[in-house]
């Protein structure tokens, strides 16, 4: 059986009729805004901004539940702000009186909100909200918040070691193309071009420098359009491309020499875009003279140069690009401990992540579990003289 109604919409007035100006109590967003400390959020929020200075910044509840409703979400900072101007139950979430059709604030905001939260106002803000959490589930079950036999709470305070503390290392993976070092290099060559492009003044009479981009970029698209790609002529490419990005850079400074360095010719952004393929390049000598793939703090994108690549193996993604992260699993709640682009060995984070949950908790676990990474001799001495048993699995 088929039901079709014809394609004649009906009034808006008459769709919202079901509604009748009442929200559902049950909806989680209903649920999540009269359950949050929002008080306290805003406290840790406002920490750097002035009272009396400045103009009136948006409103600390909507800009706090902003960024809750887009991680939760999942969302990008355009599509947050659509779905508050779209969905009445968000707009009640963020503390509106009433329903409005304006979006609460431009998208680009998104960045100084993000910006003004911290790394210390982050930690502050997560621990309110987690003690909050507990308070409330003990105040309605009467006891502690968990109800296994690993409780953090469930024990006198007498006792030395007791809870599971569960520890991990990930990476957050960044939104840049998948880097090779042909590409990269033919980025690095095209931004020098641009730059010679911002440099060089026709009204001087002289003739503007040579750089060969279209020789160039033919033969970089000869090599890049192929399917199967040699040893041989990936070295000859990648050759190639340095030798015109090295002409280029020989040209800038000589550019930048004419014009001398006060005021300094460039702008920032397009400085900082010549600081880093003058790194590109560097790396991509010594790796092409020695005829390997190392090199510290490899960049892989011009755009964002402190993203490094991040060997994991997994299977599918051997290596990873974006921040490692180091975090803890306690009682159901997620602790986060270490953020560094750099590459590191995250069996150095287990002794910090041990005393931080000492100083948090007043005693040490009585269990520790995570990957055989963390079972080095030396962690494994330092936890048994705190008493602390070690799964590596």
């Amino acid at each position: 059986m088929i039901k079709y109604t014809p394609n004649n919409q009906i009034l808006l007035e008459d769709f919202m009729k079901p509604f009748s100006g009442k929200l559902n109590k049950e909806n989680r967003w209903v649920k999540l805004g009269n359950t949050l400390p929002w008080d306290e959020m805003v406290s840790i929020y406002c920490t750097k901004m002035s009272k009396n200075m400045g103009r009136t910044a948006v409103n600390p509840r909507i800009a706090i539940g902003a960024i809750i409703i887009k991680h939760l979400k999942r969302l990008t900072d355009e599509e947050t702000v659509e779905e508050i101007c779209e969905n009445p139950y968000l707009q009640y979430f963020l503390g509106y009186v009433e329903y409005s059709f304006k979006p609460p604030f431009a998208p680009s905001l998104f960045v100084s909100f993000r910006r003004r939260l911290g790394a210390a106002q982050f930690e502050e803000f997560s621990n309110r909200l987690i003690s909050y959490v507990r308070q409330t589930e003990e105040q309605k079950t009467g006891k502690a918040s968990s109800k296994n036999n690993n409780n953090t709470f469930g024990k006198s305070p007498n006792v030395s070691n007791h809870g599971h503390l569960i520890v991990d290392a990930t990476v957050s993976p960044s939104d840049i193309k998948y880097p090779t070092d042909l590409d990269l290099l033919s980025q690095s060559r095209q931004k020098s071009e641009l730059l010679i492009d911002l440099l060089y003044l026709p009204e001087q009479g002289k003739l503007k420098p040579r750089t060969y981009r279209k020789v160039a970029q033919g033969k970089y698209l000869s090599a890049a359009k192929r399917k199967k790609k040699t040893k041989k002529l990936l070295r000859k490419t990648i050759g190639q491309q340095l030798r015109y990005l090295c002409r280029n850079l020989k040209t800038i400074e000589r550019l930048l020499d004419e014009k001398g360095t006060s005021p300094f010719p460039l702008a920032y952004k397009y400085q900082k875009i010549y600081w880093v393929i003058q790194e590109v390049y560097r790396q991509q000598k010594q790796m092409y003279d020695a005829r390997n793939h190392k090199t510290e703090h490899r960049i892989v994108s011009i755009s964002q140069p402190h993203v490094r690549p991040i060997v994991r193996g997994k299977a599918g993604s051997d290596v990873e690009f974006g921040a490692k992260l180091s975090a803890s699993l306690i009682d159901g709640f997620s602790y986060l401990h270490r953020i560094s682009w750099e590459a590191y060995n995250e069996s150095v984070d287990l002794k910090p992540q041990i005393e931080a949950y000492r100083t948090q908790f007043g005693f040490y676990p009585e269990w520790v579990s995570g990957d055989k990474i963390y079972g080095t001799r030396d962690n494994r001495i330092y936890m048994k003289a705190k008493g602390i048993k070690y799964s590596g699995v």
